[in-house]
């Protein structure tokens, strides 16, 4: 009997760790390689191939997104609550392959799309059938993108046992493995796949995404036997909200004095607690009450409470840990606002600059951005590789620095990313002048591209600390049994940004276009026409502002915040049998 259950035992731990990442990358890099190959190009398929007026095209593209941002809170509910992190990334990596396959045929078949322009007449433009085609497509894909974003990094860590202290540590690398298998899959796509697009075909350019898709679903479901699974442990929704309605209840009910008699119930908490009891903590007290037992709160003495008028402390403070989150959240949007503009007006200074590297060979403007995907690879590289183990000997920590350090680290970088971008704005304009080019718009003004190269690479070096950590800190601080749910606030903080970009230009271009101006400049500092007429450097600099104001709330809320406190079961590394509890304040709480 005892050998038998020493090698079930081994068994069990052969579920997860290392040999499951290239099962689970390959979904993940395909998933980016599809979405950003066709993304970073889609306006010159909507003009060029369906014949789309600009601002219809502009308006997909604003439609399209909108819905694959909010799609991540559909697909992390329904994985946390109902099918699992495993199905709910197979099914809707099955639905994005339809969308991606459809997609491929609306470019290969010509009566899927209109026909080609002929000189001297008019486009014609894709009628509605094709076009129902093309947002079905997009559709599919935003669904499918839904369910594969919040629960490949969450599933990606489930495969690190925190339980585990040799497993422990990777759970932190695996971040930073994410983060850099996510950006080089970006390089191809902005490079190789446009490249594709652009002089082979639309045909070859969707249609090497699809296969790789369908490829990595192959790959990942092969890998199944391979993957820890954790079980789904209902709607995490329909218990926060069961909390809040609780403590309505009992608003009137008078507090205790000890918190230990606060109701508690190990069992009904199982399913959401594999990995620990969270520990009551003094913060957001009102909600305590939730947890206060009565008589009324039972149908019978032997029964199990109703969860609408008592809440466990475990359930209670998985409501505070969500609530302490929020402020921390919030602060990332304004640096994905000033991450935004180096695919608008970073690259409208581009499209005016020198951007050859030999006589014959120009760089695109878009590819711009390959400068912030390298250096966002080469500093996760090092940090991964070189900063960890020296940080550790001073900090003691398994990851080298909280996330709550490199989130900082990150926001300082962006700061001065912005401020740089302002006078190299300054210095592109005064050559413009210089060389009595500031009126004409579609000159080349003689000064390297180059010059750009700083602030594309700063931005880079910033997303490298920040969004890492950001990924990092949903991960740990939200409830073990919403943590698809957090990684799709990752995504949302995304999408707000990009929302607050453009409402933050709208606002700028209105309330800066006053009659008069000085040097033949425009007193609007983001004229729709001629960026050299413009202010963009005030713009850049109102950005810096912002974030030098966004990084002190920032610190603050960094300084105040309570760690999750939970008690960690522990295994018995000796019998492999019995668990056993340590109080873990936080994660290395006294030592952040």
């Amino acid at each position: 009997m005892e050998k038998k259950h020493e090698h079930a035992v081994r068994c069990h731990r052969k579920k997860g760790g290392l040999r499951t990442m290239p099962f689970i990358f390959a979904n993940e890099i395909c998933e980016k390689l599809a979405v950003v190959g066709f993304g970073a190009n889609m306006i010159s398929y909507l003009t060029r191939e369906l014949h789309m007026p600009l601002t219809k095209a502009a308006n997909t593209l604003t439609n399209f997104g909108g819905t694959a941002s909010l799609t991540p809170l559909l697909g992390a509910f329904i994985s946390d609550a109902y099918a699992g992190r495993f199905w709910t990334i197979t099914a809707a990596s099955i639905i994005y392959q339809i969308g991606m396959i459809s997609l491929t045929l609306s470019a290969v078949l010509p009566q899927l799309r209109p026909p080609p322009c002929k000189e001297n007449q008019v486009c014609q433009e894709a009628n509605s059938g094709q076009l129902a085609i093309l947002y079905i497509s997009l559709l599919l894909t935003a669904v499918g993108s839904g369910g594969i974003r919040p629960c490949v990094v969450a599933f990606g860590a489930d495969q690190f046992d925190e339980r585990d202290p040799e497993q422990k540590t990777k759970t932190w690398n695996f971040f930073n493995w994410y983060y850099f298998s996510m950006g080089v899959s970006i390089l191809a796509a902005v490079t190789v796949i446009v490249y594709i697009q652009d002089n082979i075909g639309w045909g070859w350019g969707l249609g090497i995404p699809a296969v790789a898709m369908l490829l990595s679903i192959i790959v990942f479901i092969f890998g199944y036997p391979l993957y820890r699974n954790l079980n789904p442990s209902g709607s995490p929704f329909t218990r926060l909200l069961q909390v809040i309605v609780a403590a309505f209840r009992k608003r009137n009910s008078k507090m205790v004095s000890n918190d230990t008699v606060l109701y508690e119930n190990e069992e009904l908490d199982a399913a959401i607690s594999s990995t620990g009891i969270l520990i009551h903590t003094k913060q957001l007290s009102f909600l305590d009450r939730a947890a206060i037992a009565s008589e009324e709160d039972f149908e019978t003495k032997t029964s199990s409470p109703n969860l609408w008028r008592l809440s466990t402390v475990h359930r209670v403070e998985e409501l505070k840990s969500v609530i302490r989150m929020g402020p921390i959240w919030a602060s990332g949007i304004l640096l994905i606002t000033a991450y935004a503009q180096q695919n608008t007006f970073s690259l409208q200074q581009a499209r005016t600059m020198d951007r050859h590297l030999t006589k014959s060979f120009q760089i695109p403007p878009g590819s711009m951005s390959v400068f912030t995907i390298v250096t966002m690879l080469v500093t996760i590289s090092v940090y991964d590789r070189i900063l960890i183990k020296i940080a550790r000997k001073y900090t003691g920590l398994d990851r080298g620095i909280s996330f709550l350090h490199r989130m900082g680290i990150g926001f300082v970088i962006s700061v001065l990313a912005t401020f740089v971008a302002g006078f190299v704005e300054v210095k592109r304009k005064s050559v413009a002048r210089a060389y009595g080019l500031t009126d004409n718009k579609d000159t080349f003004i003689p000064i390297s591209v180059f010059w750009l190269v700083p602030q594309y690479a700063l931005h880079g070096m910033a997303e490298a600390f920040m969004s890492i950590g950001h990924l990092e800190f949903f991960y740990d601080q939200a409830p073990e049994s919403m943590r698809s749910t957090a990684a799709a606030l990752f995504w949302t903080a995304i999408s707000a940004g990009n929302y607050c970009s453009s409402l933050l230009v709208s606002l700028v271009h209105k309330y800066s276009a006053k009659v008069g101006g000085t040097d033949g400049e425009s007193s609007n500092w983001l004229p729709d026409d001629n960026i050299n007429k413009g202010k963009l450097e005030y713009f850049y600099w109102l950005i810096t502002l912002l974030q030098v104001i966004n990084l002190a709330y920032y610190v603050i809320c960094a300084k105040f915040y309570t760690f999750k406190p939970i008690q960690v079961r522990l295994k018995d590394q000796e019998k492999g049998e019995a668990l056993q509890d340590q109080t873990k304040q936080g994660i290395e709480l006294g030592r952040i």
